[in-house]
């Protein structure tokens, strides 16, 4: 009796499934850094930290994360993407965030954090190539890229139900959500996506740097607009406002929230209207809402101000990866470990000095300070141009 073959999926049901279930794992692996903002309320009120001290902890966790970046993006590149390399950077994350409540000196307390710093960077240019081997395009990283904003969004709600009840000594509690991914065998060996067959093959065309390098500007300035917003958005509405703990952290839940649905949209809209115009309309819609939060009368304006501002500056974020990639299509690593991996942490590289500025002036005025970046990332997407515009032009003008 001759053997039943099992019935094989389609190609592009298997190749969505595949980013699905990276975007879970990058949900995971985003969570972590999605901790570090919800922590400052916590270190300044159980440890006394100023606002430059508490902004010294965010870059703790991620100078070294930006710096070190480039470096996994290069071993990325020149060879094969074990998924045990994702499971070591996802340890470290966590591992780092959990012994952030046994630490009892300043020092201790940064090193933990650049610990999990380091696990951040060593997972996203291996993830970046799996996810860009899957061959879902736009569509595909915005999944991708919405798994993990929406483990960050999760970062400050879990902090906030672990943490309040029982302050930072229960942060070993933030760990168990690496545990359960470990445990389930999804890191083990090679990555199974898609096209991972072929993915150590020579790739056609040629690198822009040049584009590249202005792009990474943008990159670079719309995370320093994150972050800054990230770390003072509570702050600023108990400082300006009066909002209680609760609802304050309200809006950083709200900020991160609709960032990471925003990011499921971009692939339509990049169908519809192209990357460049994605780009372009998101920071100037990211300018316009920042300054109506910053100058709202009332918390419930502040708060959909916050989910509005979120949803604009995480709309690119997928255009940022797919566009870098096309820029860098001989390094896919380097190009994922810059649009991925530095566009969430170089932000904090410019904390410490919001916190600074912060002390003397107070949070609302250091998140006015954030009001030319997205104006200047506007302007320099005049220096880009869309390779897959540009080929399919050339296409129509063959015709």
């Amino acid at each position: 009796m001759p053997l039943r073959r099992k019935p094989v999926l389609p190609d592009t049901i298997a190749r969505h499934r595949g980013a699905l279930a990276l975007s879970a794992e990058h949900g995971v692996t985003d969570f972590y850094q999605g901790v570090v903002p919800a922590l400052v309320p916590l270190l300044v009120a159980e440890r006394g930290y100023d606002y430059a001290h508490a902004g010294g902890v965010v870059l703790a966790a991620t100078l070294v994360s930006s710096l070190t970046q480039p470096l996994f993006g290069v071993l990325a590149d020149r060879g094969p993407a074990p998924g045990r390399v994702r499971a070591v950077g996802l340890l470290l994350a966590a591992a780092g965030i959990g012994a952030v409540g046994s630490t009892t000196s300043y020092a201790a307390t940064c090193a933990a954090l650049v610990l999990s710093g380091i696990g951040v960077a060593a997972y996203h240019p291996e993830a970046a190539k799996a996810a860009h081997r899957t061959g879902t395009g736009d569509r595909g990283m915005g999944w991708f890229t919405f798994g993990g904003l929406a483990g960050y969004a999760a970062g400050p709600v879990a902090a906030g139900a672990v943490l309040l009840p029982f302050g930072l000594v229960a942060t070993p509690l933030l760990a168990v959500p690496a545990v359960i991914a470990l445990l389930a065998g999804r890191f083990r060996g090679r990555s199974p996506e898609p096209g991972d067959d072929h993915s150590d093959a020579p790739v056609a065309g040629t690198n822009r740097w040049r584009e590249f390098g202005w792009l990474t500007v943008i990159i670079v300035l719309r995370s320093v607009l994150f972050y800054g917003v990230s770390t003072f958005l509570v702050l600023s509405l108990a400082e300006r406002l009066g909002a209680p703990p609760s609802t304050a952290s309200l809006a950083l839940v709200l900020f991160s929230a609709a960032g990471a649905v925003s990011t499921l949209a971009g692939g339509g809209l990049v169908e519809r209207f192209g990357r460049l115009t994605v780009l372009r309309v998101s920071h100037l819609t990211g300018l316009l809402l920042l300054g109506c939060l910053i100058t709202a009368p009332a918390v419930p304006i502040a708060l959909v101000a916050a989910a509005a501002l979120g949803a604009a500056v995480n709309l690119p974020l997928p255009v940022h990866t797919t566009l870098g990639q096309h820029y860098l299509p001989r390094n896919l690593g380097i190009a994922g470990a810059v649009t991925l991996g530095i566009s969430v942490s170089s932000g904090g590289a410019a904390v410490p000095a919001l916190g600074a500025f912060a002390n003397v002036h107070g949070t609302t005025a250091a998140l006015a300070v954030l009001l030319p970046l997205p104006a200047l990332a506007t302007a320099l997407t005049a220096f880009l141009r869309d390779p897959a515009e540009q080929a399919e032009q050339a296409e129509q003008a063959e015709l």
